[in-house]
């Protein structure tokens, strides 16, 4: 009996098999191409900053007018690194602001990990409110909080205790470190809606039979937070950790508000302009009163470098935990 044609089994030629295998290879390589190109083109955009910077950092008065010279210094020299730690009090500057950084970062993640929890594991009533109101925080501008809080620090008084015992409108907290760290220690610091958000999509995700285990054996609602939920929240704690840590550390709106006077870099970067400029001529043997203007491109220089100092300490901190960074952010709410 013969086979129908629909039965038939075409076989191409060898020579349209080779075609297409050219064809596929070919295709994969423009791909390959076309990727790598945008991503070194998009490299390029986010690292040049950078480099400029460095390449400042490391050039010499005598190459700012040389033509010739685009990137890589004819001179080099580490009197502008010199000058701008000089202009900044930098270790001192960096150790006070570092210092004041962890504690806030800690007490942040701290809170918002509890707040998150509770968020995730209990019902109440007004919880979805509340938690509306949490994610309106995120979408609000800081800029439009700025009047209440600054008069809420100002004359801070807790429920009226103050007011009540000694009739006076509170303590002002302006300019100590105070009102970041309440903030920070009650769940209501920088970015702490997204932090909150980030810690109730994960325990929310967390299987409840482990709760319930804990309650068993006798575990309350803090203790199983503390000794069974956090320790599993390795993920989003290390997210959270290291977001609050580089917002703290460039923040300017908080730092500005609450504490204008204190010794942070955030607050020396936006001031540096004015102290290279009184600085150099004091450092070329002329007094500050002298009336010496100095090369405006050279204390661009200066600045640059200063700024490049003040964000060394973040380029090394992502260096180390860019691996930990990158998966924690997989493995947290953010995608979930």
């Amino acid at each position: 009996m013969a086979a129908s044609g629909t039965d038939r089994m075409v076989v191409m030629p060898k020579s349209d098999h080779r075609m297409q295998r050219v064809r596929n290879k070919t295709s994969d390589l423009l791909y390959s191409i076309f990727r790598y190109a945008l991503v070194i083109g998009i490299s390029f955009i986010i690292l040049y900053p950078l480099f400029l910077k460095l390449s400042v950092a490391f050039k010499d008065k005598q190459d700012i007018y040389n033509p010739t010279i685009y990137m890589i210094p004819r001179h080099f020299t580490l009197d502008n690194i010199r000058i701008a730690a000089q202009v900044m009090d930098y270790m001192p500057l960096l150790a006070n602001t570092l210092l004041f950084v962890a504690m806030t970062t800690l007490l942040t993640a701290a809170s918002c990990a509890l707040a998150g929890y509770g968020f995730a594991r209990f019902t109440f009533p007004g919880s979805s409110l509340l938690f509306i109101l949490v994610i309106l925080t995120i979408l609000v501008p800081t800029s439009t909080l700025m009047v209440p809080m600054y008069l809420h620090f100002r004359s801070f008084d807790f429920l009226g205790i103050i007011r009540l015992f000694t009739g006076r409108d509170g303590i002002n907290l302006l300019n100590t470190y105070w009102p970041s760290m309440i903030t920070a220690a009650t769940a209501g610091g920088l970015k702490a809606g997204l932090f909150i958000y980030i810690f109730r999509q994960f325990f929310k995700g967390m299987p409840k039979e482990i709760e319930e285990a804990a309650l068993i054996d006798g575990a309350g609602g803090f203790r199983t937070f503390a000794r069974i939920m956090l320790p599993n929240a390795i993920s989003p704690l290390i997210t959270v950790i290291l977001f609050s840590f580089v917002w703290q550390y460039n923040d300017t709106f908080y730092s500005a508000l609450f504490m204008s006077e204190s010794p942070l870099i955030s607050l020396k970067v936006a001031s540096l302009p004015a102290q290279t400029n009184q600085l150099i001529p004091q450092l070329m043997g002329f007094g500050s009163n002298s009336g010496m203007k100095v090369d405006p491109n050279y204390v661009a220089m200066i600045v640059d470098t200063g700024i490049l100092l003040a964000i060394a300490p973040l380029i090394i901190l992502y260096l180390f935990v860019q691996r930990y960074f990158v998966e924690s952010i997989e493995r947290s709410g953010i995608v979930g």
